[in-house]
């Protein structure tokens, strides 16, 4: 896959799962000859930290190279106020940092506020949704880094920042401006950052990652080594479909299989409405778990 001059690449379930590096992964984006950008929904913790974690991996990274989308609603939230304006932080670090990069200010309470912040936190409670409902009731603005309902952790799935941000919005009957994946203002982030011409979206989630791709206008990988499985493209608008399918990373730099080649002509054919059906019996027959995983 020659030819970007830049990867947006997703984090789990193309990077790593769990505590471990997804196979192939860090090979084929190290040796892919352009700029790499981590772009993650995780709003809590920093680039620096995020960063930190990939070259553990073995990535070649700094936190320059880390778009989150605590950035992606920071950055969004100064062009809806001043410079200098009162913000509530409802989330984690990574949130506050973004927050002060922006020439923002984070207070603590309500009544203080000029707008309303919010992003995933493993701390956040009752009071801190309470003093985020007080404050968006007031009809100040309010962005929120995402919406994913359920977050991975250690020990299993999670209530996310969505099931936090749909109690703000039970509170009040409000909805916030929405920056992370899968809505097109993070990927613009990420253009911006890295200046790309023709950047290309990597991950793992055809709700989120190549949503947020094809709601950016920019070409997708959609990667099985997480949570979508290629059956999931049955029936979808084919202006929803990613650019390629691909049971792995290996694919960056050229690799080919029979699997490889069975995604491509599925692709291809539901983009045009042909018949796939002949592809699907050969996929069912060739895909496997921790491939295509028929």
């Amino acid at each position: 896959m020659s030819g970007y001059d830049c990867l947006f690449v997703d984090l789990d379930g193309v990077v790593y799962r769990g505590r471990r590096a997804v196979r192939f992964a860090v090979d084929a984006l190290n040796a892919y000859p352009a700029r790499k950008l981590y772009v993650t929904n995780n709003a809590s913790r920093t680039p620096q930290a995020v960063a930190e974690q990939l070259a553990g991996y073995g990535l070649l990274v700094a936190a320059e190279d880390v778009v989150t989308s605590a950035q992606a609603a920071a950055a969004h939230l100064a062009t809806l106020v001043p410079a200098g304006a009162r913000v509530l932080v409802t989330g984690g670090e990574g949130l506050r940092q973004a927050v002060a990069e922006n020439g923002l200010r984070a207070v603590e309470g309500a009544d203080d506020a000029d707008a309303v912040i919010q992003g995933y936190s493993p701390t956040l409670g009752w009071k801190d949704l309470a003093e985020a409902s007080y404050a968006v009731a007031r009809g100040i603005p309010w962005v929120a880094s995402n919406t994913d309902m359920s977050v991975p952790t250690a020990r299993g799935i999670a209530p996310g920042n969505g099931t936090f941000v749909a109690a703000v919005t039970s509170a009040t009957g409000v909805l916030p401006v929405v920056t992370g994946k899968p809505h097109a203002p993070i990927m613009q982030l990420a253009a911006r950052r890295s200046a790309a011409q023709r950047p290309l979206v990597i991950g793992d989630r055809l709700d989120t990652d190549i949503a947020a791709a094809v709601a950016a206008g920019l070409d997708s990988l959609l990667v099985l080594t997480g949570v979508s499985r290629w059956q999931e493209l049955m029936g979808m608008d084919s202006a929803a479909l990613p650019t390629r399918v691909a049971p792995d990373l290996r694919v960056l730099g050229g690799y080919r299989d029979e699997v490889t080649d069975a995604l491509d002509a599925l692709v291809t054919g539901l983009r045009s409405g042909t018949d796939v059906s002949t592809v699907v019996d050969r996929l069912a027959l060739v895909s496997s778990p921790g491939s295509a995983r028929g």
